[in-house]
């Protein structure tokens, strides 16, 4: 008879409105009180196990043990590396030289209306992106929609980790979202809008499974929303940015100058300071045993991601922002992961992340260079118990005035 190691184990009946009071750290805290970096608990009464560190991430990033449900970076298998084909192909040198234009552009244009005004960055943040994302997708976007788009799709982000009214929103915001998007395909494939072929829009629409049929219009639909979605997401990083040139003046010097390629390495700390995604989940695919521990079918898998970017195990003081340690920093795939695990290609890092790196470096830069605004008094606190979280204040700016 096999004998396991008894996993380290939170003994309330169930953690699910601590998870909601506490948020970001809530595996962290735990894995902190049981010295431990895997434990076993109960959300919405079902056991649930829960795991931090960089060997805890190669686990959970192993196909052949957890499966994944939700959302296209969450499939698995044949269906998954069919999906990440697409992204790939669309996520090409030249066309994220392409993103990084239209971001520029929409940057450019964009603030030409601020002069003067008080401005909240996270609000026109995402309208932005709203904007490079259609535009470079390939999905067209009137002036009298922008913002209601951007809105919801805003929404459908913020909807994340809500409950109550903020779940309503979001789901709500989903089904807006997905018709409008359903529409776009329906009319591309019987071309009456003919977006170019090298598009994200014109992929997906005429895209062929691997039994050579054309994708349903609502799967269709999904994908590409799976596109534009984390484009607009990325306004949270960029508010985020904006706080720590406001909290570090040195950073925002360092963006100008650019020495070693500084914007990157903001971009980075940027991604790893400031909480975004809490943890990722996945199911167990088949039983197994690792490191003396059992892990049953079915069972609830959590990844912390928060509290791996806050280690100390794997940062030097993990809890104050320093853009210089990733200075000539080597990428093993499993240690920095806000968006996914391993490599591009063969595992379930997120495609987007290129894109993500890439925006956020082109918006620092701007941000740093070509404006000059003043940040007056407001609430710039960011609760970790909100999931999704923001400064309060969405970070208001004013006295803008363009420059260079």
């Amino acid at each position: 008879m096999t004998v396991f190691k008894k996993m380290p184990c939170d003994k309330r009946i169930d953690n699910s409105l601590l998870l909601l009071l506490e948020g970001y750290p809530f595996i962290q805290n735990r894995c902190k009180k049981y010295k431990t970096d895997i434990f076993e608990t109960r959300l919405l009464l079902h056991k649930t196990i829960c795991m931090s560190g960089v060997n805890a991430a190669k686990l959970f990033y192993d196909d052949t043990l957890f499966i994944r449900r939700n959302g296209v970076q969450n499939l698995n298998d044949r269906l998954y590396n069919d999906r990440e084909e697409i992204f790939m192909s669309i996520m090409n040198y030249e066309s994220l030289k392409t993103l990084i234009q239209y971001t520029r552009e929409q940057w450019e244009m964009n603030t030409k209306k601020w002069n003067n005004k008080d401005i909240v960055l996270f609000d026109e943040a995402q309208i932005i992106m709203c904007q490079v994302a259609c535009r470079w997708a390939g999905i067209p976007l009137k002036s009298n929609e922008i913002t209601q788009r951007a809105f919801d799709l805003g929404k459908m982000i913020d909807g994340f980790g809500g409950v109550g009214l903020r779940y309503h929103q979001g789901k709500c915001a989903r089904k807006r979202s997905e018709k409008w998007i359903a529409d776009i395909i329906t009319k591309i494939r019987s071309q009456k809008i003919s977006p170019q072929k090298c598009t994200a829009a014109y992929i997906i629409a005429w895209h062929r499974n691997e039994n050579k049929r054309i994708l349903s219009t609502q799967t269709a639909a999904v994908e590409l929303l799976n596109i534009i979605r984390p484009i607009v997401a990325i306004a949270t990083y960029i508010t985020f940015g904006a706080l720590a040139m406001h909290k570090h003046f040195e950073c925002r010097l360092n963006l100008r100058i650019n020495k070693n390629d500084y914007r990157q390495m903001f971009a980075q700390e940027v991604r790893r300071f400031y909480p975004f995604t809490p943890f990722v989940g996945a199911k167990v695919k088949k039983s197994f045993i690792w490191k003396e521990y059992y892990f049953k079918k079915g069972t609830l898998v959590l990844l912390d991601i928060y509290g791996a970017n806050h280690s100390e195990k794997l940062w030097k003081s993990p809890n104050e922002f320093i853009p210089e340690r990733f200075d000539h920093w080597k990428d093993d795939h499993f240690t920095f992961i806000p968006q996914g695990g391993g490599d591009y290609n063969n595992t379930h890092r997120c495609a987007a992340e290129l894109a993500t790196i890439e925006i956020m470096k082109e918006s620092f830069d701007f941000l740093a260079n070509n404006l000059s605004y003043k940040v007056p008094k407001q609430n710039l606190n960011y609760p970790l118990c909100r999931i999704p979280t923001l400064p309060k204040s969405r970070f208001v700016i004013n006295r803008v005035m363009r420059i260079n």
